[in-house]
């Protein structure tokens, strides 16, 4: 069975990343300011709603993982988990917006609710997803191709659903309404059925590389891929650059009504920070091929974490320079992107083929949840911070905000981030498996 996958294969997989792109950036990018500016909820109390179902796919994505590492069909061990988790998502995020505006407890609820049930079939899709290239190849260097192909999608995705979500959201009625939420959520559910079925179809011909299932409990394995030092010190660094992205897209829809007092803003310093993916990843994969993974991923955190600091100017009368700023962080942004996605199927096939047994679904299971909690914890963290500086929850747009408030709005959009961004980097420095060749002959240092 060959290790090198078909452009046809390549596309097919990629198509994923189309669900995964939708559903991690709008939840996170407008969730927030719906429940403070449209139904009026207290910062903290929002927090803790976008928080809590993020925060329940801790424990759900290693058993999604494990089920998935234990799972056997004719169409694949994986793909099944594809279709009918994907489904059951766009069905919940249609209805996740389509809840009552008042009274507020009521519409919090209602949120809560569906939010954890986009929440757990996300686990089913995601989880199964990032556990295939591992299985698909046992080629290092063909998983990075593979990367490459489902980054730049990803950051197609991420565009397409990050700047129109809102430019829907204002053109049926404004942050304000509920209107305009309802309809971006059927919209942005329509988008996640195109993503699902295609990766579904898409990866019918991929190669699967099977190794045995591993024996013992879930907790038993949950030790054995803790003891992995690599594994470790990179789930660490992607978790801490999670909640700082998580923070910096929470802050959009503020920094652009209140700092740069520009709506359309919104959409331009998302595109800002985007963008660059598409143009930028594939550099980063040459830069890969020539100085490793780890290289690529300290420098493009650098770009990240660089640009994240720059965007403290944020002010509608240095709006040129926000806007580069923006770029920079998103250059970074890619290769952070590209880099740990291309590692994390080398660790556990590394782990794979020490062992002679199939922990893939087990390792995913925990990244996933990792990520998925990083991005919870970053809205709530930016929250937190707009709570400090006495941010007023209203859905009267025209509430006036204290000097406190912008000020904190500037701090949790950039200098947060920055600083966690840059204590990721101590952590990815003792990441010490290196780029594998041949996972035959290399192991995952402990």
């Amino acid at each position: 069975m060959t290790d090198t996958l078909t452009p046809a294969v390549r596309r097919g997989y990629a198509l994923g990343s189309v669900a995964t792109g939708a559903f991690g950036t709008v939840p996170g990018l407008l969730l927030l300011p719906y429940l403070t500016d449209s139904l009026g909820i207290a910062a903290v109390v929002a927090g803790f709603i976008v928080f809590v179902p993020k925060a329940w796919d801790v424990v759900l994505n290693p058993i999604a993982g494990r089920i998935s590492d234990r799972h056997d069909s004719p169409s694949g061990r994986r793909r099944p988990f594809l279709l009918r988790g994907g489904l059951a998502l766009a069905a919940c995020f249609a209805l996740l917006f389509a809840g009552p505006s008042d009274p507020s407890w009521l519409a919090g609820t209602w949120v809560v609710f569906w939010f954890l049930a986009c929440a757990s079939a996300y686990a089913f899709f995601q989880v199964p997803y990032v556990s295939m290239p591992a299985e698909m190849t046992l080629d290092p260097g063909e998983r990075t191709r593979l990367m490459t192909w489902r980054v730049a999608v990803l950051a197609f995705a991420i565009l397409l659903s990050g700047a129109t979500a809102p430019m829907i959201v204002d053109a049926v009625g404004d942050e304000t309404t509920p209107a305009g939420y309802r309809v971006m959520g059927l919209y942005i559910a329509l988008i996640l059925v195109i993503g699902v079925v295609g990766v579904w179809r898409g990866t019918r011909d991929a190669p699967e590389h099977r190794v045995e299932t591993a024996a013992g409990s879930l907790r038993a394995q949950l030790r054995l891929v803790s003891a992995s030092r690599a594994f470790r010190v990179l789930l660490a660094t992607f978790v801490l650059q999670a909640v700082a992205v998580g923070a910096m897209l929470a802050g959009v829809a503020y920094a652009a009504d209140h700092l740069l007092d520009d709506a359309a803003a919104s959409t331009i310093l998302f595109v800002a920070f985007v963008g660059p993916a598409l143009i930028v990843t594939p550099g980063w994969e040459r830069y890969s091929a020539r100085h490793g993974k780890r290289s690529g991923y300290l420098l493009s955190s650098v770009f990240l974490g660089v640009g994240a600091a720059l965007l403290v100017v944020a002010r509608g009368d240095h709006v040129i320079v926000v806007y580069v700023a923006a770029a920079l962080a998103g250059v970074g942004y890619a290769g952070a992107q590209v880099f740990p996605m291309a590692m994390i199927p080398d660790v556990a096939a590394a782990d794979a083929a020490t062992s002679g047994q199939n922990r893939i679904g087990v390792f995913t299971g925990v990244w996933t949840a990792g990520e998925t909690l990083g991005l919870a914890i970053g809205p709530g963290l930016f929250a937190l911070v707009l709570a400090a500086g006495g941010y007023v929850s209203s859905t009267d747009s025209s509430a006036a905000q204290p000097d406190s408030a912008l000020d904190a709005i500037a701090l949790g959009f950039s200098i947060v981030p920055a600083v966690l961004i840059a204590v990721s980097m101590l952590f990815l420095r003792r990441y010490d498996l290196g780029d594998l060749t041949d996972p035959q002959e290399d192991h995952v240092a402990r």
